[in-house]
């Protein structure tokens, strides 16, 4: 056959397939790959309770915040600060807040008229509390607050405290004259002579006196442990129910809250600056002081951040049931738990 025949032939082959719909069908796209990235699980959503306005006892807190420690636990936290005349106490143990931060004293008092609260982790591993007043007062010891004024917060436990630290130095109780201020700054009160005498937090108000060149003396609880025992001042708190209906939103609290104060003792100045950027109120000079002051206090010689120990508990229940400040003792161990630390 000739060249020109045989092209002849195949466009006709051609013509006869086009119009019998036998052309090459469109290729149908491949399916796409299912991803191997899962829907992310929606954030569950808590209440943290300060016991204060934000402050260098926090900043773990704020840093398991701005560095998504708390996200990476599944949780959503949102920081409330207290306002009315309700104690955190009472927020937390009632349900109205999932989280909060309390005190030894505080919690001790609350769990003997029956607020079901626990301690979860100690902030600081040992008391930083003092007892300030001017230096020019020359009050250098626990007798020495005699004849003098106290600035008192109004709570049940700070009287049969000061009364067995005073007596512990041969001090008279009745010789210091209590003033009811309330839950307000102390620094100025001591400055405008209202009182002579305030119960303060040595790295906060002692290091804003010193950043502001007030000359304070302090009566701290830390050099009078044969007359006052250690004990943990702040803690972090949660309900009974939390912990018998939630313990794994418990657990990740505490795990998100231990790497935030882990990052604090080892950046404490990096550290700082995230607290100034969530408190930008806060004066930088004192936040950065503060945070060097109490970094390496945060756990000082415990094994590891918030570590609680019964003895520490035994302690100071007995020594407020034998000076008269409780009639019973409390369950020690049913008020605080490791449990939930890393």
């Amino acid at each position: 056959m000739s060249r020109l025949k045989l092209g002849f032939a195949v466009s006709l082959i051609a013509v006869f397939t086009v119009s019998c719909g036998g052309a090459t069908p469109t290729p149908t796209p491949s399916p796409v790959p299912p991803t191997d990235t899962p829907t992310p699980e929606p954030l569950t959503h808590v209440t943290l309770m300060l016991d204060w306005t934000p402050n260098t006892n926090h900043t773990g807190l704020y840093v398991a915040q701005a560095n998504g420690y708390f996200a990476d636990e599944g949780l959503e936290v949102e920081f409330i600060q207290p306002s009315g005349d309700v104690p955190v106490e009472q927020v937390v143990g009632s349900g109205e807040a999932e989280f909060g931060i309390s005190f030894q004293e505080w919690l001790t008092f609350n769990r003997a008229e029956g607020v079901p609260i626990v301690s979860i982790a100690a902030i600081i591993q040992h008391n930083t509390s003092a007892f300030a007043s001017l230096a020019e007062l020359g009050i250098e010891r626990p007798r020495d607050m005699e004849g003098h004024t106290y600035g008192a917060f109004g709570v049940s436990f700070e009287r049969p405290l000061l009364q067995l630290l005073m007596e512990c130095d041969g001090g008279d109780i009745d010789e210091l004259e209590f003033v009811d201020v309330g839950f307000v700054d102390a620094l100025p009160l001591l400055e405008s002579r209202r009182v002579d005498i305030a119960w303060i937090f040595e790295a906060w108000d002692g290091i804003r006196a010193q950043v502001a060149g007030v000359e304070l003396n302090f009566i701290r609880l830390s050099d009078w442990t044969e007359c006052v025992p250690d004990y943990y001042t702040p803690v972090l708190i949660t309900s009974e129910q939390m912990i018998e209906e939630r313990p794994e939103i418990v657990r990740a609290f505490v795990h998100a809250a231990a790497r935030g104060y882990e990052f604090a003792i080892e950046n404490p100045q990096e550290a700082a600056d995230i607290l100034l950027e969530a408190a930008p109120e806060l004066d930088p000079e004192l936040v950065r002081a503060s945070q060097d002051w109490l970094s390496p206090r945060y756990q000082a010689d415990a094994s590891q951040w918030g570590r609680q120990d019964l003895e520490v508990w035994r302690r100071y229940t007995d020594f407020l049931v034998d000076g008269g400040a409780l009639d019973e003792p409390i369950d020690v161990e049913a008020a605080f738990t490791n449990e939930f630390l890393p």
